[in-house]
């Protein structure tokens, strides 16, 4: 079996965690690297790029091809529409989907302070928050962040803490800002491998699936649909599972901090969920936001 995974030091550790878990089951394969869209866009913030499946494209194209049998992906950047032919085999089960402040702890982050990020929607909560925070743009690789913030650059960084626990630097999380307060990616903490929907590949790789994890995506990828946002806009979708109960929380947010639309829900179907709610923040002004989104 080929994997098909972007060459971060971060996408490469999924596929290989990945491929340890189908050898479990008997599964040989090998990784084939891909580059994509955003790997080659370096010095510009993804939402000025545009477009959607910008960390995706090539791989799904090379799935689309035969020349890959399934693609290793963050699920935060997988669009909410999967080309036909193609499906989300396994959704394996979920990392901390929490936001982490790298450098000082928020209390420390007065007016003016530096932090970094490329996230409209960590931007846009962090604007909200009051602190007269200055978001300054950044880009790369985990260890490029992590470097530029040791040089200087920057008073705090806020990355994924899914991404540096997989990649052994927890340590370096001074604060996990639960989702009351930043509320995360849709999809983020998550994996996606994809696969045709046709072949082999797609029942072996199925035995990876978490049900709870998938629930709790569907709802989040249904709110985001409905929403029809992509994976660079101020929307934040947050869904738990407990006793067969999903809760979704989710924020639309002015890009400068200036309004916020949130809401909460409660049920067991999660794409009716996530559907339901979107429709209830669109109602309450969170498409006139999107819009002024989209429009900058």
């Amino acid at each position: 079996m080929v994997i098909g995974s972007r060459g971060s030091p971060l996408a490469l550790w999924q596929a290989r965690h990945m491929q340890a878990k189908l050898a479990d089951f008997g599964v040989e394969s090998r990784i084939e690297v891909i580059k994509t869209t955003g790997d080659k866009i370096t010095d510009v913030p993804l939402a000025k790029v545009g477009g959607k499946g910008l960390f995706t494209k090539e791989i799904e194209e090379a799935l689309l091809a035969g020349s890959i049998d399934v693609a290793v992906h963050s699920l935060k950047d997988v669009p909410s529409e999967i080309p036909p032919g193609l499906t989300l085999a396994a959704i394996p089960e979920r990392e901390d989907p929490r936001d982490a402040l790298v450098g000082r702890p928020l209390e420390e982050l007065g007016d003016g302070a530096r932090v970094g990020t490329s996230s409209l929607r960590r931007a846009s909560q962090l604007r909200a928050m009051g602190q007269g925070i200055r978001i300054e743009m950044l880009r790369g690789n985990v260890d490029t962040r992590l470097r530029k913030l040791d040089e200087g650059n920057y008073d705090a960084i806020v990355l994924a803490a899914a991404g540096l626990i997989r990649l052994g630097w927890e340590n370096r999380i001074r604060e996990l800002l639960p989702p009351s307060i930043m509320c995360p990616a849709v999809g983020q903490g998550a994996l996606a491998m994809e696969t045709r929907i046709e072949g082999d590949a797609c029942e072996l790789v199925r035995k990876l699936d978490h049900a709870e994890s998938r629930a709790a995506i569907t709802a989040e990828r249904a709110l985001l649909a409905t929403l029809e946002g992509g994976c660079q806009v101020p929307i934040g979708g947050y869904a738990t599972v407990h006793d067969g109960s999903i809760y979704l929380r989710a924020i639309v947010a002015a890009p400068d901090g200036s309004r916020a639309v949130k809401g909460e829900i409660r049920g067991t179907d999660p794409a009716a969920l996530g559907v339901a709610l979107a429709e209830d923040l669109l109602s309450r002004g969170a498409r006139e936001i999107l819009d002024e989104a989209y429009a900058a």
